[in-house]
């Protein structure tokens, strides 16, 4: 992870520049080598770790007084544990492959003014007895700064998931590569809390232009200029996107039985098209190759005066796949007795279909509890009644 906040940060910098082992892992500070004394009476060495609150870069005031300790329960030089800052012992995986044993609280009357001082005080708390039995143990060892060796799909740190300590969590995103099959309305959406994730690489394809009606159903607000130059959907979307995500392709053609290979090596797709023959291609070429996808869908229609309709999120995965020809998802190119193929759209029911497959997308893989694994989700919204079924 790029070590740039530690250059940045006033405060951060100042550790480092003093001889703490300072690195960044995510969105986590780390002060690595602090001596201790466990129970027994012997000097160790562990990690405190806390998490980093970031603005463009540059370290803020921390958001929590708490610290995390890579070690044995540290003691006073006579062996007993420093229970005065003991907040909690257990194995917590913090994410970025960082695990630790105990969480510590010592809170001063207004907070921590910066890291320096957080830091640094929690480090005295834990060296202070090591000095005693060892001398000259220190946290400050003045080791070679690390390599700025950069590999992250974001172009700056993300610190959300580990600031809610859901970052192992989020690691298990990191592997996909995604394809958004349709960059309207729901699949713009489902691009913007995609790319939020640390996915390795996102495919958009969408052979269309970015057009006026666009711009009232997609997030963000495209200006006159970019109206006027008439963008592709994907290029446009992509040029915003790739200021957060590093891994955005975009291929401005709808698919076809030509170009069905860009399907090829990804681990999930979110189809959100209305052609009936394509969309029975991708999903053939996805079954051929082992992919889960989930396909959604949206039908509204206006009546005495106000909308109502239902949402859909479709899935398939190797464990239930028999429900998608069975009236789930249609096939045909024309909107006879297809429920959802009205061409009625709204920016908020876009977003809310958006959700729904992300959420169930994320459920696949385990971040959030799937006690039901419905493989097929309708949204309707007199009523506001959420129905499950084709359940694995």
């Amino acid at each position: 992870m790029s070590q740039r906040p530690l250059s940045l940060s006033p405060d951060l910098k100042r550790l480092r520049d003093e001889g703490y082992f300072v690195q960044i892992r995510g969105g986590l500070l780390l002060l690595r080598d602090v001596p201790y004394v466990n129970a027994s009476k012997q000097v160790r060495t562990g990690t405190l770790i806390s998490s980093l609150t970031l603005a463009g870069e540059v370290a803020q005031k921390p958001d929590t007084h708490v610290v995390y300790f890579d070690g044995d329960y540290p003691c006073t030089a006579d062996g007993v544990g420093i229970h005065q800052i003991s907040h909690q012992s257990a194995e917590i995986n913090l994410g970025n492959d960082i695990v630790a044993k105990h969480g510590f609280s010592s809170k001063p009357e207004d907070g921590y003014k910066d890291y320096y001082d957080k830091m640094t005080t929690y480090a005295a708390i834990l060296s202070g007895p090591a000095a005693i039995l060892k001398a000259g143990a220190s946290p400050r060892i003045f080791a070679a700064p690390e390599d700025d060796d950069d590999n992250s799909v974001f172009n700056y740190t993300e610190t959300a998931s580990d600031r809610a300590g859901v970052g192992a969590l989020t690691e298990r995103l990191a592997e996909e590569i995604i394809v958004i099959l349709g960059a309207g309305g729901t699949g713009s959406y489902i691009l913007d809390l995609v790319a939020k994730t640390p996915v390795c690489e996102i495919r958009l394809i969408d052979g269309n232009e970015f057009l006026q009606h666009n711009a009232f159903r997609a997030p963000g607000a495209p200006s006159l200029d970019e109206l006027r130059e008439v963008p592709k959907k994907v290029d446009y979307l992509k040029a915003i996107y790739s200021r957060m995500h590093r891994r955005i392709v975009a291929y401005a053609v709808n698919i076809d039985a030509e170009n069905l290979h860009l399907l090829d090596g990804v681990t999930f797709a979110f189809i959100c098209i209305d052609g009936g023959s394509a969309k029975r291609l991708v999903v053939e070429r996805l079954e051929s190759l082992g992919v889960p996808f989930i396909d959604v869908g949206m039908g509204l229609e206006l009546v005495d005066g106000s909308l109502g309709g239902i949402l859909r999120v479709t899935a398939s995965t190797a464990g239930k796949r028999d429900h998608v020809r069975n009236g789930r998802i249609s096939f045909t190119d024309s909107e006879e007795d297809d429920l959802y193929a009205s061409n009625i759209q709204v920016a908020d029911l876009n977003a809310l279909n958006a959700t729904l497959a992300v959420v169930k997308w994320k459920k696949i893989r385990g971040f959030y509890r799937d006690l039901e694994q419905e493989h097929h989700c309708t949204y309707t919204t007199d009523g506001n009644m959420i129905i499950n079924s084709d359940l694995a």
